[in-house]
């Protein structure tokens, strides 16, 4: 059976068990397990081998068991970079590309900028603004070991040099750096418990403890922040979508330029703002 009729039928399949965008996921698995791009899959004159069919189709059964598809291809498109992905990391998500181009916004017109990633995971945001501005000193931080591993491991597949740190907060950062910073930027934990148990079983196979926290860290980290950041200093947090009027209120005490982004859909996601000069 030629490749396109295997993403035909295993699409129809995906559908039946109801995963989402069943044909990307049948294709995204099959350019994988094959080691092809889309072009390539479509103009294969050759059949599956009995090896391969078999690793496919293992692959369509885990991920109908909610296996997110990154963690199946091993792979995760962030802005300009593709990074690898590993069970027990947090999955880059699109709409964190939005709070990585604000920090790159309010960086326009700083010479050779410090930066701290704070919850790296993937190594995403902090790898994502090096890319963009290579005279940036980035510096990214997490309490996984994990993380800290995989983000180190990211940060030399794709050529960039990110002081990865474990450690919680910005607990890790050289002391020297303290008053100096730039921007921090972090995507911290939001969810509630009480949207968790509402969650997609795909989202809910992701570490728990880089998706459940509620406004707990928005509030540690605007504390936090406040020793570190230079004077006209930037901190960019990610929201939940009724998260906005609470966080505010915490950047209200120390910030000044309080503003809230909403992202490609509308809803609030993105929080900023400057330490008084």
């Amino acid at each position: 059976m030629l490749p396109a009729e295997v993403v035909r039928r295993s699409a129809e399949y995906l559908e039946r068990h109801g995963v989402e965008s069943p044909r990307e996921t049948a294709e995204s698995l099959l350019m994988q397990i094959i080691g092809t791009d889309r072009a390539g899959l479509y103009t294969r004159a050759d059949g599956l081998d009995l090896r391969t069919a078999r690793l496919y189709g293992r692959a369509l059964c885990q991920r109908c068991k909610g296996v997110p598809l990154q963690y199946l291809t091993g792979e995760q498109q962030f802005l300009d970079l593709v990074l690898s992905v590993v069970p027990g990391v947090f999955v880059p998500r699109p709409e964190t590309e939005g709070l990585a181009l604000a920090a790159m916004e309010v960086l326009e017109g700083v010479g050779s900028p410090i930066v701290v990633d704070v919850g790296t995971g993937t190594g995403a945001i902090g790898l994502a603004i090096k890319s963009r501005r290579p005279d940036a000193r980035v510096l990214a931080t997490d309490i996984s070991e994990a993380a800290v591993e995989l983000a180190a491991s990211n940060a030399a597949r794709v050529g960039l040099e990110v002081e990865i740190l474990l450690g919680d907060l910005l607990d890790p950062v050289p002391s020297e750096l303290r008053g100096k910073l730039d921007v921090i930027v972090s995507n911290p934990p939001y969810v509630t418990q009480g949207e968790y148990e509402s969650l997609p079983i795909e989202v809910r196979a992701e570490p728990y403890e880089a998706l459940v926290g509620g406004t707990d860290f928005h509030a540690r980290l605007t504390e936090a922040a406040r020793a570190w950041l230079r004077p006209e200093g930037w901190l960019l947090l990610e929201i939940g979508a009724t998260q906005g009027a609470e966080v505010r209120a915490f950047f209200g005490r120390s910030f000044e330029a309080v503003e809230v982004l909403p992202d490609l859909a509308g809803r609030d996601r993105v929080i900023r703002g400057r330490l008084p000069g």
